[in-house]
């Protein structure tokens, strides 16, 4: 099998509704013989249901005759986090333990909302949710934001 016969695969995060071929969508996918309007008109489709501008991770497989296919993943947990909290961004020298030194705090509720969110991937569908909540309470906790009952 010849190095040309095999898929290649592009790794982005994009605004949901706001795929342009200007930089990072147009360069990554030009460099490997993908017109980027392309991309752009069917991720911006798919992602018209979501609130625009919230980060989405998309896995692009690029075949050897130049066709593709993407994976969209849910937005990244940080951001998820983020966004329950009100906050614009994670705690500098984050601890917990720390008042002064705790983003804000987060319900039970709220994680496990998160990851209902995160089960929809498909890397996560095989996992149990309490395994996905530990994960994203990990997630919180590195980012200064307390996790409470």
């Amino acid at each position: 099998m010849s190095q040309a016969a095999k898929n290649v695969l592009v790794k982005l995060i994009v605004g949901a509704g706001q795929a342009a071929p200007a930089p990072p969508v147009g360069p990554a996918l030009g460099s490997k013989g993908i017109k980027a309007i392309d991309f752009c008109k069917e991720f911006n489709a798919r992602t018209a249901s979501y609130q625009p501008g919230v980060p989405i991770p998309v896995l692009i497989t690029i075949r050897p005759d130049r066709s593709f296919t993407f994976e969209m993943k849910s937005p990244p947990t940080g951001y998820l986090l983020l966004k329950a909290l009100g906050a614009e961004k994670g705690h500098g020298q984050p601890n917990i333990l720390q008042k002064e030194k705790t983003l804000g705090e987060l319900s039970l509720k709220h994680v496990y909302e998160i990851a209902k969110i995160k089960k929809t991937d498909s890397r996560h569908a095989m996992l149990d949710m309490p395994g996905i909540v530990k994960s994203i309470i990990a997630v919180a906790k590195s980012m200064g934001i307390k996790v409470v009952p």
